[in-house]
């Protein structure tokens, strides 16, 4: 866990951030097929900032990341459960939502640095009410409203984020919809 927290503390973005056009859900939904794809492993595990307003598409993405990556059940938002858990065979993603969270103190109290490290994908929407408590991002992605659909922003935050953007920006699938080139 170390070398992870070291390489992610300064969390300045490292390159262009890559802006995506989604017209609709399931193109938010392809979004986290597409990061799933180019998830760079568990080897050294990652943690995903995910930004946006009530209703931008943030658990729309974590779904698609979880089932490209094998989870069959049910994927909603932990809003009321704060943190959900889906072990894989070489991964355990860890699926955290902080909008109720009234304090940095309640966050610590999750013990997420614990889920963090090699064999972790930590998905967090709301991180910025978790202050000081929320481990360090990999990558953001902000989502926000684009006239009827959406808008993505995704910025690397240290070197495996840089090496995950990369992966993605070779996804022919997301062609269409990226509006710049990283």
């Amino acid at each position: 866990m170390a070398k992870n927290a070291a390489s992610r503390s300064n969390w300045k973005p490292m390159s262009s951030p890559m802006i995506l056009n989604l017209a609709h859900s399931s193109l938010t939904e392809a979004l986290g097929t597409a990061l799933a794809r180019a998830f760079p492993g568990a080897q050294s595990g990652a943690v995903v900032y995910l930004q946006g307003d009530l209703g931008a598409g943030k658990t729309t993405c974590v779904r698609g990341i979880l089932r490209a990556l094998g989870v069959t059940g049910p994927v909603r938002s932990p809003t009321y459960t704060l943190v959900d858990t889906y072990t894989l065979a070489a991964l355990t993603c860890v699926h955290i939502d902080l909008y109720r969270v009234q304090s940095v103190q309640e966050v610590e109290e999750l013990g997420l640095r614990d889920l963090t490290g090699a064999g972790y994908l930590m998905l967090i929407e709301w991180p910025e009410k978790g202050g000081a408590a929320v481990p360090p991002a990999d990558i953001v992605v902000s989502l926000q409203y684009a006239g009827e659909g959406r808008s993505a922003s995704i910025t690397a935050r240290g070197g495996e984020g840089e090496r995950w953007l990369s992966q993605l920006g070779r996804d022919n699938s997301l062609t269409p919809y990226v509006s710049n080139l990283t």
